[in-house]
């Protein structure tokens, strides 16, 4: 009976902790309020204790119970873990972003830190590209040399270690010279330290020249001090002399014969490092062993380093250059050793023949041109049958142009400048000899860079005359160089020779009422020998003082004062007030522009009426579509209520 009572105590005890373990959230509900530590522990022992004196149930069913109640507590603790890291990651995350933010505001308020600079167009970068260069050319034909030769190597050996730290400063230099060399952004150079530390740093370049300062020398220790070789890292700065020599050849005044230098020079530096690797060939396959080897060193007239070097730089110009007349090979090797000599001996020799001959297709272009404007004025002559002495005076005057190069045409030369550009240069040649003029001397700047621009050079041949009396005047003259004389109507006596910087046919060009002369030209001058002048045309002046009105009023008292000084003007004439004749040339110019006007005005309304007329029919046809497309979808949606 007690048993019993026992037992049903224990099934009333077992009943209940099941009840709470179902009810529990945590457990079979996955809830997201958590119970205390304490609690759970006390539950788990009841639940433990229950089971153990349970006597009615079996051991499989109490087993269960116990691992169920486990296996639910330890996920609840991976949960609770699973959490707790996860929001430690957001805080850190947070906190990252923050301190970014902040450094980012600390950027913006702190300009950025600018230095001095060093501009790739100056000549402080040109100079420090020579400096590099000479480094670059000694390791370029030193370092083969002393590993093939090894006289070279041991008998000045603490010459080359001096030269060797010597180049390798230079090229650490040179890394810090970059860092400081700025670029062009937006067209201006930049000056951040930042900025160009990190382009350098991000290019190709810089891991070449990291490459280049590997330390290898410390391999010295290991393979001994007779292989320079270890240092043939040092030949990635080669794009330094390269740069070097481009710049020059921008700056020079005698590009192709740098060119053809540099050709050579290349050409030089192949067939030097092609005598060093037949010379190690050589000692490879062993001195004297055959008539293509060089011969035993041991014989005293082989044996100085100046012979060595010079025979091995005879057999390969020879090979290169395909020439021949060498010892024939022997062994298999020496076969392949030729024939791969020869094939870049064919290449070196069709670059030279390319180069050169382009190189002196460049250097003759300007006379080929020259030559041929030539042949067609003498076909021009020949075919018209032009007298003798006039064909000479052409040629002569050809033959003048030419020897004193004023062949070239400036405004085809210039016309490749921006307009700015050439208006400097124009004022820089040419506008001491314009102020030279008396008209001219008081006016604006403006005016007279427009005027620069117009000048147009000529150069005269002796005995040529640059007017005659009664000729009309439409260009004054100003002379650059040479001598023009003053002559009578027979054309020998002299009444005054005009020199440098003279000028003449000002007031013919500004039509000045009241002029006894008008237009007509009062003298005949006549070119003694060769004469370079300066052309203005009275068309280029007229539309250059278009924008300058006050300008034309003040050049035109200028010359009434100097035909009033000579009594060469006319003061009833030209206090009559404007010509009707001026007026009425005026009229019609306006009339014709008038009529220009109204004509493009008209087409323009007519392309605006059309154009607003088939937008017109544009937007008619689109509301036709949304109507039929608003019918369309009222009748479907009628159609689905329907249904």
């Amino acid at each position: 009976m007690r048993t019993s009572k026992k037992a049903a105590d224990m099934n009333m005890k077992f009943r209940c902790l099941k009840v709470r373990i179902t009810r529990s959230p945590d457990v079979f509900q996955g809830g997201e309020e958590e119970e205390e530590e304490g609690e759970e522990g006390e539950e788990r022992k009841e639940g433990v204790r229950v089971v153990s004196e349970n006597k009615t149930f079996s051991g499989r069913t109490q087993r269960e119970n116990l691992n169920y109640l486990l296996s639910s507590r330890k996920e609840k603790q991976d949960k609770k873990e699973r959490k707790e890291k996860k929001q430690k990651e957001e805080k850190e995350k947070e906190k990252e972003k923050e301190k970014k933010e902040k450094e980012k505001e600390k950027a913006k308020e702190e300009p950025p830190k600018e230095i001095t600079v060093i501009d790739p167009a100056g000549n402080t970068y040109y100079h420090w590209l020579f400096i590099i260069t000479v480094p670059v050319m000694y390791n370029w034909t030193l370092i083969i040399a002393r590993a093939c030769f090894e006289e070279l190597q041991t008998d000045y050996l603490v010459y080359w270690f001096l030269l060797d730290l010597l180049s390798d400063l230079v090229y650490l230099g040179d890394m810090v010279f970059r860092t400081r060399t700025g670029y062009l952004e937006q067209g201006l150079l930049v000056k951040d330290e930042l900025k160009l530390r990190e382009r350098y740093m991000n290019s190709f370049q810089f891991k070449l020249d990291l490459a280049s300062m590997v330390p290898t020398d410390v391999l010295y220790v290991v393979f001994g001090l007779k292989y320079p070789e270890i240092r043939l890292n040092k030949l990635l700065r080669f794009n330094r002399m390269l740069e070097f020599f481009q710049r020059t050849e921008t700056r020079t005044n005698y590009p192709n014969a740098l060119r053809i230098s540099n050709l050579v020079m290349y050409i030089v530096i192949i067939i030097h490092w092609n005598a060093c690797l037949y010379y190690s060939f050589s000692k490879a396959i062993g001195f004297g062993a055959d008539r293509f080897v060089y011969p035993d060193p041991s014989d005293p007239e082989f044996g100085r380093l100046v012979r060595k070097y010079a025979y091995s730089m005879y057999w390969s110009t020879l090979t290169l250059t395909t020439i021949g007349e060498t010892p024939p090979p022997v062994e298999n090797s020496e076969y392949f050793f030729v024939v791969t000599d020869f094939l870049v001996g064919v290449l070196i020799f069709a670059t030279i023949v390319g180069n050169v001959g382009s190189m002196i297709t460049n250097m003759n272009a300007a006379r080929a041109d020259f030559q041929a404007r030539i042949d067609a004025i003498k076909q021009y002559m020949s075919f018209r049958k032009v007298t003798k002495d006039l064909e000479k005076r052409v040629i002569k005057w050809f033959d003048f142009l030419w020897t004193n190069k004023k062949a070239v045409d400036e405004r085809e030369v210039l016309k490749y400048l921006p307009d700015k550009l050439r208006a400097e240069i124009a004022i820089n040649v040419h506008l001491d000899t314009l102020k030279k003029v008396r008209i001219f001397a008081d006016c604006e700047a403006g005016l007279l860079v427009e005027l620069v621009l117009k000048l147009q050079p000529q150069v005269y041949s002796p005995g040529d005359y640059i007017c005659k009396k009664g000729d009309i005047g439409r260009e004054m003259y100003i002379i650059k160089e040479g001598k023009l004389a003053v002559v009578a109507d027979d054309g020998i006596k002299q009444f005054v020779v005009l020199s440098d910087g003279s000028y003449f046919g000002e007031i013919s060009i500004l039509a000045i009422k009241g002029s006894k002369a008008g237009n007509r030209r009062t003298a005949n001058i006549r070119s003694i020998g060769y004469s370079d002048l300066f052309c203005l045309s009275k068309d280029d002046l007229m539309e250059a003082l278009t924008e300058y009105p006050d300008a034309k009023a003040m050049l035109e008292e200028k010359g009434r004062q100097i035909l009033m000084k000579d009594g060469l003007l006319d003061l009833e004439v030209a206090a009559q007030g404007p010509d009707p004749k001026e007026i009425e040339e005026k009229v019609d110019c306006m009339t014709g522009t008038l009529d220009v006007l109204q004509t493009r005005y008209a087409r323009l309304l007519a392309e605006h009426e059309a154009t607003h007329s088939k937008l017109k029919h544009r937007v008619t046809r689109l509301e036709m579509k949304m109507a039929d497309l608003s019918r369309t979808s009222q009748l479907s949606f009628c159609n689905s209520g329907t249904f």
